[in-house]
């Protein structure tokens, strides 16, 4: 009997996968269901012997995903050769079957411990749940928005400084404009002081000119040989001519202070305006959600019961293929619900090709991705692909109307896909040496980074390929770190699947409707087909099914599996699933 596979393994047990075996004695069968009386997982065959068996046709057998968990094993401190396996009501304390013939137990009633058990562990898990789905999601959605705010803060700060010395910038250039018009004025008023001085001085001039000639007159006049002059003309002598002195100009300094000067370039102040609180969604919200969400979970469950034979073949059936005109190589292959296929190639001209059921082309469109997932179909039947060059995401309508979609800043697209759950779009990014997955509603805004585990360490290298599975765990294929690397809805690491041996390089991955994850090994030119937990059910396709180098697959609504391969155009199609 093989050992239950946990659900979320350590390193060292993501390194160890193992199959999940059948616990009947000496069966090596897969082990799909499970006995919630024998807690045992069993394969099909034993499952149905199980119900045949009189001892054991009326235990209740589920999916093992849906098994009750085991009661851990206690012995009765009274009884050590007997388990504690009853509650008494009464006393409310556990105890073993032989306690309750005792005296002190008398007339008390009694409940199956495993029952109470069983109710305990889905309560915890219900609020375990509420961590996952509304606790954590809205504290690390008020980080972000902290995280905003802070960013929103700086550049605003940034913005009002560069404001600041612009304005300062523009005062300063005023105040060497008025100063060097107010020393340009000092010139101009130096220069007509100094022109009507030198006016003023012209005068004296001509005045001394005056008094030389006015002495030659009176020594002419004096003179004894000349005087009959003195008797015919009185010389006068013309007043000293009037002139005024300039007025000293006077220079009236400035009166401002470092006040006036902070009025001038203004202030920064923080607004009286009242603090709004962060907005936390309410859990009502989330628990209607949830409810909505266990009521879809349980109406698959219901369709999963009524469909009791929807379980893995005991073969793999080829049941057709298609040739794709345009590729050379089927890298990456997706699924429309009409069961038209988009191919994408990596060829120098890296072609994405649609065909219809019959192989025919229909569209071919010239793209930069390469041998990732880069393309994915909405349920609205829309194309999502990412262009590596441009760094964004473009959808194509079944129309054929290319429009932009998302862009990605600095980080380039490798891998997408569209949810089946609610429609968001999943992104496996690269930049430098970093790697992350982005989540986006429908409408393109960015709601969820997924990039580090809990120690702060990197989770991805290259998110090549991208798919997402019923429980909403968000599965990768990092073909240089040789890992499919696996979280939960909320970004916490689940687990990492390695392989089965040395050599693991993990290509293209999808899952199905019964939470199986289906990816591709390249180095071993083999398709592994895992559960919901990361336990290897079985190696489904491999060499001697014909199959070399797969690198897309895909699951349509039908259960069929898509494989597209390196080297050859044709993508073939399989039943494993019956």
């Amino acid at each position: 009997m093989s050992t239950a596979i946990m659900s979320e393994p350590s390193d060292e047990q993501a390194a160890m996968q193992h199959y999940l075996l059948c616990g009947t004695e000496d069966c090596q069968e897969n082990g799909q269901f499970y006995c919630n009386d024998c807690h045992r997982p069993l394969c099909e065959q034993c499952r149905d012997e199980h119900g045949k068996n009189q001892n054991t046709k009326f235990h209740e057998i589920v999916l093992y995903r849906h098994r009750k968990h085991q009661l851990p094993v206690e012995k009765c401190k009274l009884h050590p050769t007997r388990n504690v396996d009853i509650f008494c009501k009464e006393c409310k304390i556990p105890i073993c079957s032989k306690c309750s013939t005792m005296k002190e137990h008398h007339r008390h009633e009694f409940d199956d411990l495993e029952e109470i058990y069983t109710e305990k562990y889905a309560l915890q898990q219900g609020e375990f749940s509420k961590i996952q789905k509304y606790f954590l999601p809205n504290t690390k959605s008020l980080k972000s928005d902290i995280e905003a705010d802070a960013t929103k803060i700086q550049k605003l700060m940034e913005s009002i400084r560069a404001s600041m010395k612009a304005e300062a910038e523009s005062l300063k250039n005023l105040v060497d404009e008025v100063s060097s018009e107010n020393i340009d004025h000092t010139h101009t008023m130096e220069k007509s002081l100094l022109e009507m001085l030198k006016s003023q001085e012209t005068i004296y001039d001509d005045y001394i000119a005056y008094l030389g000639k006015m002495s030659d007159d009176f020594e002419q006049h004096l003179s004894l040989t000349n005087h009959k002059l003195l008797f015919s003309e009185t010389l006068k002598i013309k007043t000293i001519p009037e002139t005024t002195k300039p007025v000293d100009p006077v220079f009236t300094a400035g009166r401002f202070s470092k006040d006036d000067v902070a009025k001038l370039l203004g202030r920064v102040n923080i607004s009286n305006a009242e603090p709004k609180k962060r907005k936390i969604q309410p859990m009502e919200a989330v628990t209607t959600h949830m409810k909505s969400t266990e009521k879809q979970l349980e109406q698959s469950k219901e369709k999963s019961d009524m469909k009791q034979t929807l379980c893995l073949s005991s073969s793999v059936t080829k049941v057709r293929e298609y040739s794709v005109p345009g590729v050379d190589n089927a890298y990456h292959v997706s699924v429309e619900k009409s069961g038209r296929l988009w191919v994408s190639d990596w060829s120098g001209t890296c072609n994405l090709v649609q065909t219809d059921l019959q192989g025919n082309q229909l569209q071919k469109i010239q793209t930069s991705g390469e041998g990732e997932g880069y393309h994915t179909t909405t349920q609205d039947g829309d194309l999502i692909y990412t262009d590596k060059d441009k760094k964004k995401i473009y959808r194509i309508t079944p129309d054929r109307r290319i429009t932009e979609f998302i862009k990605t800043g600095e980080w380039t697209p490798l891998s997408v896909h569209s949810s089946r759950i609610n429609g968001d779009i999943l992104v496996g990014m690269i930049k430098d040496k970093e790697a992350k997955v982005t989540r986006y509603n429908k409408a393109g805004n960015e709601i969820q980074n997924i990039q580090s585990d809990n120690q702060g360490q990197g989770l991805y290298s290259d998110p090549d390929y991208i798919t997402e599975n019923i429980n909403g765990d968000i599965c990768t294929a990092n073909y240089n770190k040789k890992a499919v690397v696996v979280v939960n809805k909320s970004g916490q690491h689940r687990f990492s699947y390695t392989g089965r041996g040395s050599g693991f390089y993990p290509c293209g991955i999808c899952t199905d409707v019964l939470g199986h994850i289906l990816v591709c090994d390249n180095y071993s030119d083999t398709v592994h087909l895992l559960d919901q937990d990361g336990g290897l059910l079985s190696v489904i396709l491999s060499p001697q099914q014909g199959i070399k180098y797969p690198c897309g697959v895909c699951v349509d609504d039908e259960n069929n599996l898509y494989v597209g391969q390196y080297l050859t155009n044709t993508v073939t199609v399989y039943k494993y699933l019956q």
